[in-house]
């Protein structure tokens, strides 16, 4: 039997176009929609966005979940938020507006969607529904540094509660002794290649979502062999206009792993994820308080996007380049006033002695 060659799209129906559509990724799905009046239609089937959405959240799965996409536009605008990276490369002239806008933000208007994978498994998914013992009225939360620990608060219907490891059998590679991880570092290499970290943040509220992660990791720490650790960071630079002086702030994530178990044969060597937290930084090297935290991660849900991990990269170089910059004419401006401050001091003691004599 030979199949009828296909000469014209509208030869076939539209259950072969949503099949052929069900199976491809969301950024091949977009593009695929321009190619023809059919598949835009189709495209547009929000069990399409869903599917895609759980194959790269898995939390997405939730019914909770599902429910607040739902009611903050649907699982096509969840994607288009929350798959492409913020980007920011503007770092603006140093100004200072206070906020009086308090009431507008609430902390229970986040919601904290987190999931990791490692080589394409995800190993842990967690949803945190609020800002955990924060308060707009609550001056411990806003005259504090922010932060959000993942693993110190427990969440709602959380099925992932439990110890989240990686071992040989999830693909790590065996390591026999620390003797030989800090020769090849072998498995800090593997750890930091294949270790994936997506973190959105929803305000309810506004109806708005973005993903405050850099995907893969930015930078990281390897502390063998002085301790069992290996710290990964991950995150993007945040537009605070008329919320902190330096008008942009840093968003760190910060992702530990301890060795707990390496034996001779390497087949048994176990990490376990020890810590999982967010912190807002400012170009002092300080953290922002929980007061302009909010509005911090306001102001992230409506800033600029892009699928080039390039320029993540470029936006997190001239932060640093920048805050840099800041601390080093610091260091000029105080000693200019300690070489005044000794200056003055000579001056006064040849004042003294001449009135002395």
């Amino acid at each position: 039997m030979i199949a009828a060659p296909i000469t014209n799209m509208n030869n076939l129906n539209n259950d072969v176009f949503y099949d052929i559509l069900r199976r491809l990724d969301g950024t091949t799905l977009a593009s695929a929609a321009c190619v023809c009046a059919a598949f835009k239609a189709i495209s547009k089937d929000e069990r399409l966005w869903e599917d895609v959405c759980s194959s790269m959240w898995s939390s997405t799965k939730r019914d909770d979940v599902k429910n607040l996409i739902s009611s903050t536009g649907g699982f096509k605008k969840f994607y288009a938020d929350c798959f492409p990276f913020i980007i920011n490369k503007n770092v603006p002239e140093f100004s200072w507006s206070d906020y009086d806008e308090l009431e507008s933000v609430s902390p229970s208007d986040f919601v904290s969607i987190v999931d990791i994978k490692y080589k394409e498994k995800t190993i842990c998914s967690k949803v945190l529904w609020g800002i955990p013992n924060a308060s707009v009225h609550n001056g411990w939360f806003s005259d504090c540094p922010f932060r959000i620990d993942l693993f110190g608060y427990a969440s709602r219907d959380d099925d992932h509660a439990d110890e989240v490891t990686l071992s040989v059998s999830d693909g790590l590679p065996p390591v026999t002794s620390i003797e030989q991880e800090r020769k090849d570092g072998k498995l800090w290499q593997e750890l930091r290649d294949g270790i994936w970290l997506s973190w959105i943040i929803v305000n309810s509220k506004v109806k708005q979502a973005a993903n405050l992660s850099s995907w893969c990791a930015v930078d990281g720490q390897r502390h063998w062999p002085t301790s069992q650790d290996f710290v990964l960071h991950f995150g993007s630079i945040v537009p605070a206009k008329d919320i902190v002086p330096c008008q942009v702030v840093k968003c760190i994530i910060t992702m530990k792993f301890r060795a707990t178990r390496i034996e001779g044969s390497g087949t048994h060597t176990t990490l376990n994820l020890t810590e999982l937290c967010m912190k807002l930084g400012d170009m002092d090297g300080g953290h922002v308080k929980g007061r302009s935290s909010l509005f911090v991660l306001k102001e992230a849900l409506s800033c600029d996007r892009s699928k080039d991990y390039g320029l993540v990269l470029e936006s997190c170089r001239l932060y640093s380049r920048v805050q840099n910059e800041i601390k080093e004419e610091k260091i000029r401006h105080e000693n200019r006033v300690e070489g005044l401050y000794i200056l003055v001091g000579i001056a006064a003691f040849a004042l003294l002695c001449c009135y002395f004599l």
